[in-house]
């Protein structure tokens, strides 16, 4: 059997099923890529060409481990958003992204006047004073670089805040692309 690399994102009946075998995970076995080979009925390197094509096409973003904080003990998360200057986002969200205890962190725009947030780093822990402990962290690392501002309110003269960290109340199911099962030649 061939493998077709066709360039659009029309799928193949091939890619489909490659799709619907994935989309729960690869399976925890030794070779999770020689078992996807044999379900398909390819090579293992036609596998291999077919994960690379789909990264090209941007159908796969990327494969990667998505842990279960909850099921391993991290049951407080908490989303620290950061207003930094924008001058030195770049070289300071790079810091934060290598703390040990930063899951992931990036920039986004900010969109003013009611959300004045443009570094984001996400922390897990045990307990609600160890995500703290890890924003103090982060607070000290950025404490040259926070922006105050004052809000723009005709009543007020607010200091808005150059921090805050959103703590999640339940975990959300983790998903990516899901296609029903089709018959083939359906």
């Amino acid at each position: 059997m061939s493998v077709s690399t066709c360039q659009s994102n029309e799928l193949t009946a091939l890619e489909r099923q490659y799709i619907v075998l994935t989309q729960q995970g690869l399976p925890i076995v030794d070779k999770p890529y020689h078992w996807l080979a044999e379900q398909l009925g390819i090579t293992v390197e036609q596998t291999l060409v077919m994960t690379e094509d789909f990264k090209n096409r941007g159908i796969i973003r990327r494969i990667a481990a998505v842990p279960n904080h909850y099921k391993l003990g991290y049951q407080f998360n908490g989303m620290t958003v950061w207003d930094i200057d924008d001058a030195q986002a770049s070289k300071f969200g790079e810091l934060v992204g290598r703390l040990p205890f930063v899951s992931h962190c990036y920039l986004r725009p900010r969109h003013l006047p009611n959300w004045n947030y443009n570094l984001f780093a996400m922390v897990h822990g045990t307990t609600k004073a160890e995500i703290q402990k890890y924003r103090s962290q982060i607070k000290d690392l950025l404490q040259d670089v926070l922006v105050e501002r004052s809000s723009d309110d005709a009543n007020q003269g607010i200091t808005v805040k150059s921090n805050d960290m959103l703590t999640s109340s339940k975990i959300l199911k983790k998903t990516g692309l899901r296609l029903k099962q089709k018959t083939i030649g359906a």
